[in-house]
């Protein structure tokens, strides 16, 4: 795609109150309840909303004090940080049903170190990692703006900020960007739907969120006016899960690179670290970025594979998309499996994976975020690895 002189290409992001994300949040918030009390538990929770009605189902491994009254109180509370107290969803009277069980003793015995045996994977699959040196977080610049524009009106809305009186949590945004020569150069469209009060119009809405997009793209980058929508149906009165029923793990292009890289398939929220459709795709971000970093690409994409009960990856794939400076993949992929034990224990203890710090990744993308030193967040997003890279490529 890059190899084009001239494309379009866009991305979209949703709020932390878009029925999917309260559903992505929930059942975050269970996995962080267990991790807080037994780091080792075993976590892999659904979430479904709908009208007035939340329903966690799955299985977990953990200490008996957590109990389902309890994981319906922390639901409640969840609901009630995102924002919503309506007559169709609200975190006050929501019925809420907690059918979690117990992990199947067949998996259990698959992943659990018994023995010599290692810790295996919990399942099956691929993951891949990306980044790429468009923008200072080594994100895609689509989806990066995308989760820019819906965070800060989020962060506005919270406080009570004037400039977004009106604007309730539910939200998506789609950004547009023009590329010349493989680098984004600007919007050509922008689209924002937002949830709102009864009685404000399109109009006053689109007036109240043109000067924020602005600020937050670079200069100049701002779209026509012609092109950029805003509520482009009209009234969004009717949202969250009153408005669509919404279920865990269904924004899992959201949550990664906006479609500018490829996905394995499997949803991160709600799964313990033992489960390699997270863990792993963690990881691999975790080497993409530190290869940009590094110098040696400008792109990276990174591809691990495992089977059930396996404590080892099949086979560690990596693509620098043209871009890589006389750097040899095969010795690449060799360099990054010295530097990071790829195994779910290797994985869980380098990037401390076993703590609750999970609910702050449920909105606004799992990658290109901040890592938290105090709150130990976001900890695949460090670049710790550039100075070994470096040695290792003379560079």
């Amino acid at each position: 795609m890059r190899d084009r002189g001239e494309f379009l290409f866009t991305s979209e992001s949703v709020s932390e109150g878009h029925p999917d994300k309260v559903a992505d949040r929930i059942s975050d918030t269970v996995l962080d309840a267990y991790l807080a009390a037994d780091p080792y538990a075993r976590v892999a929770c659904e979430t479904l909303v709908t009208t007035n009605r939340i329903v966690l189902a799955g299985e977990t491994r953990g200490p008996a004090t957590i109990s389902p009254e309890y994981l319906a109180h922390l639901a409640r509370l969840a609901v009630h940080d995102i924002g919503y107290d309506q007559a169709g969803f609200s975190w006050r009277d929501a019925k809420i049903d907690v059918l979690l069980h117990a992990q199947s003793e067949d998996i259990a015995a698959g992943v659990d170190a018994a023995g010599n045996k290692d810790e295996g994977a919990g399942d099956q699959g691929i993951m891949f990692g990306y980044a790429c040196s468009e923008t200072e977080v080594l994100m895609p610049a689509p989806i990066h703006y995308a989760h820019l524009i819906l965070r800060r009106i989020s962060e506005l809305r919270k406080i009570g900020d004037a400039h977004v009186a009106g604007l309730l949590p539910d939200a998506k945004s789609q950004v547009t960007l023009r590329y010349v020569d493989g680098k984004p150069v600007a919007a050509t469209s922008i689209v924002v739907s937002t949830q709102h009060v009864d009685g404000m119009t399109q109009a006053a809405i689109k007036e109240m969120l043109r000067p924020l997009i602005t600020e937050l793209l670079p200069e100049g980058w701002m779209c026509p006016e012609a092109e950029f929508y805003v509520n482009p149906t009209g009234n969004f009165v009717i949202g969250g899960p009153d408005g669509d029923c919404g279920l865990t793990g269904r924004k899992i292009i959201v949550d990664t690179y906006g479609g500018a890289a490829p996905h394995g398939g499997g949803a991160f929220s709600g799964k313990d670290p033992t489960k390699v459709d997270r863990s792993a795709a963690y990881a691999c971000r975790y080497l993409a970025k530190n290869v940009v970093a590094a110098g040696l690409a400008e792109r990276c994409t990174i591809q691990v594979s495992y089977a059930i009960g396996i404590s080892h990856p099949l086979s560690v794939y990596v693509d620098l998309n043209g871009t890589g400076r006389d750097i040899d993949p095969a010795k690449l992929e060799r360099t990054l499996r010295d530097l990071v034990n790829l195994s779910p224990r290797g994985i869980r203890e380098h990037l401390h994976l076993n703590r609750p710090i999970y609910v702050p990744t449920t909105a606004y993308g799992h990658f290109g975020r901040e890592p938290d030193a105090d709150l130990g967040t976001f900890t695949w997003e460090k670049t710790d690895l550039v100075p070994a890279l470096k040695s290792a490529f003379g560079r």
